[in-house]
């Protein structure tokens, strides 16, 4: 966590209401981090339905590997966080940590190992002692109260200069539900299913096959349409989990994805998991700028997703918003990296409302002074037309400065 917070950090963060049937507590570990939190448990009722998606990379840490074995059995009652440490790659010792942690964890909220689900985030191969936290979860759970969703993102936090929140409250089925979510993540982040960290939960009363058809679904505009520095983490882990507690109150029970009483909730959902992505942009480490990329006239939606990520992965481009350089030029480059099907006698580049260049060439209208004093804002967009179809799509990066270098050049000293 820095002590300098990011520019783009919210002007002021939402009020969590309580979530029925959730409860939360937090602990000073020392896993890593000195006189700060590192340490969330979530203590669910019985009855909470689990959905998760997770890391694509080829090397998942061990909490990733428990999580999607557990996930399983659609059913959840309590989840530990740790940051400091990611326990990746870290073996059969990784292995022993989270099996240990998962015994304490369920000792702690009085249920099955299945019904446990686990998160670490921080270094890479660096053994996790699960003797400096297990012994706090039984205290930590039995303490745990509603009202500490603040206390939970703080808790995850690693190089994050501001803890992320989300909060709706969505009509289903003529009953009003909550939604809330927390994220982390500054760096290590283009994420392949998910991001760093992040958790969110509902008293909504939704069988687990629905969470999961909605989450996989949302996760597409979402957190797989941002990108810091297009490095996929190993420890990705994004988490919905629903009491039902609003049955309580005459919110139906939804059994299947077509019901249309669920039309408001996907909406909302997908707009939560969206605002806590775009924190994580905004986030980046040493970021300044955000800068929102959206490529048309591809030959599908896939093509134009594959070539905004292109350009938003980019360190040229990045580099040249960083500088306020309206280096169009390195645009074009990107899009012709892609490998994907373009025609440079038919592409259209936008910054902004400024079109930069036109059929193969510099816009005629072009305006250096212009562009330049476009380039001086902390929003940036840039619109790419490739004149080929009608794929579309939107991704959101930041720029690129030496701020993160400094970060991760020191990161684990």
């Amino acid at each position: 966590m820095s002590t300098t917070i990011s520019p783009l950090a919210p002007k002021s963060f939402p009020d969590m209401p309580d979530i029925e049937g959730v409860r939360i507590a937090t602990a000073q570990a020392g896993i890593k981090y000195k006189n700060r939190t590192d340490l969330l448990v979530m203590v669910f009722d019985e009855g909470t339905a689990a959905a998760g998606v997770f890391t694509r990379s080829r090397c998942p840490s061990a909490p990733v590997d428990l999580c999607r074995q557990n996930l399983s059995n659609g059913t959840a009652r309590v989840l530990v966080v740790n940051s400091g440490n990611a326990n990746a790659f870290t073996g059969k010792k990784g292995r022993e940590t989270t099996q240990a942690t998962a015994k304490a964890a369920a000792a702690a909220a009085g249920c099955d190992e299945a019904n446990v689900f686990l998160a670490s985030t921080g270094v890479i191969g660096e053994p996790l002692d699960p003797a400096r936290f297990t012994h706090l979860l039984g205290d930590l759970a039995s303490s745990a109260e509603p009202s500490l969703w603040a206390d939970a993102g703080k808790a995850i936090m690693t190089t994050d200069t501001y803890p992320k929140y989300a909060t709706r409250t969505v009509d289903l089925g003529g009953t009003a539900v909550t939604i809330n979510g927390i994220a982390k993540g500054a760096g290590m982040i283009a994420p392949d299913m998910a991001t760093m960290l992040s958790f969110v939960a509902t008293d909504a009363p939704i069988a687990a096959p629905v969470l999961q058809a909605m989450l996989s679904q949302a996760v597409s505009g979402t957190f797989n349409a941002v990108t810091v520095d297009s490095d996929t983490s190993t420890s990705d882990t994004l988490m919905l989990f629903a009491t039902g507690k609003a049955a309580g109150r005459g919110a139906p029970a939804i059994d299947t994805t077509d019901d249309p009483r669920l039309d408001a909730f996907k909406a909302a959902l997908a707009d939560l998991l969206k605002v806590l992505a775009l924190q994580v942009v905004r986030d980046g480490e040493g970021a300044r700028k955000e800068v929102e990329i959206t490529v048309t006239g591809a030959e599908s939606d896939q093509s134009a997703k594959r070539i905004a990520l292109s350009i938003a992965n980019s360190p040229l481009v990045k580099t040249a918003v960083a500088g306020e350089d309206a280096n169009w030029g390195r645009v074009v480059m990107a899009v012709g990296k892609s490998g994907e099907p373009a025609d440079r006698d038919r592409l259209a580049i936008s910054f902004g409302d400024i079109r930069v260049a036109h059929e193969g060439e510099r816009d005629p209208a072009y305006s250096e002074a212009a562009t330049s004093a476009y380039m001086k804002s902390d929003e940036i967009l840039i619109t790419v037309d490739i004149g080929l179809g009608d794929g579309k799509a939107t991704v959101w990066t930041c720029d690129l400065t030496k701020e993160y270098v400094a970060i991760n050049g020191d990161y684990r000293s």
